[in-house]
């Protein structure tokens, strides 16, 4: 007799990073190299001359070259750094959303706007590498951390 407890067909099996298989594992990397590159080719040649930016355009820069740093992580430690992934993904989806969606709509897109559209559009690539089902059992399903 087994000592294993029944599960139910309506609950479905938590998935572990030990069961993310290694080609899901090396897809997640791939993930973090397409993001991690892509900011070292655009962001890292501003970050000398970040002192000379406007405000924002330097905090943006700043944020963007340390993220990059934190997807170099995601290569050895892909499902640790899986917030760097969703935090991407999320908020290029919002700035999709909220800004160019309603200023394209309207017909109002102007060149600046479009080429950031045009690069945000890239998440899609974040989105198909990212275990979401993983996620969800990992971030949101599950129970947190103690309080006290």
């Amino acid at each position: 007799m087994s000592t294993m407890e029944p599960t139910t067909l309506t609950e479905p099996a938590k998935l572990t990073s030990a069961s993310l298989s290694i080609g899901r594992l090396n897809v997640m990397r791939a993930g973090y190299l397409f993001m991690g590159a892509g900011l070292v080719a655009v962001k890292w040649p501003l970050l000398p001359d970040a002192h000379t930016l406007p405000l924002y355009e330097s905090v943006t820069v700043c944020l963007l070259v340390a993220m990059s740093l934190l997807a170099f992580l995601g290569l050895r430690y892909p499902t640790k750094f899986l917030p760097v992934l969703v935090f991407e993904v999320t908020w290029k989806v919002l700035w999709l959303t909220l800004v160019a969606l309603p200023i394209a709509v309207k017909g109002e897109l102007d060149q600046p706007t479009s080429t950031v559209a045009v690069n945000c559009a890239f998440v899609v690539v974040i989105v198909a590498v990212v275990p979401w089902r993983y996620v969800w059992g990992e971030y949101v399903r599950a129970p947190g951390d103690r309080w006290r």
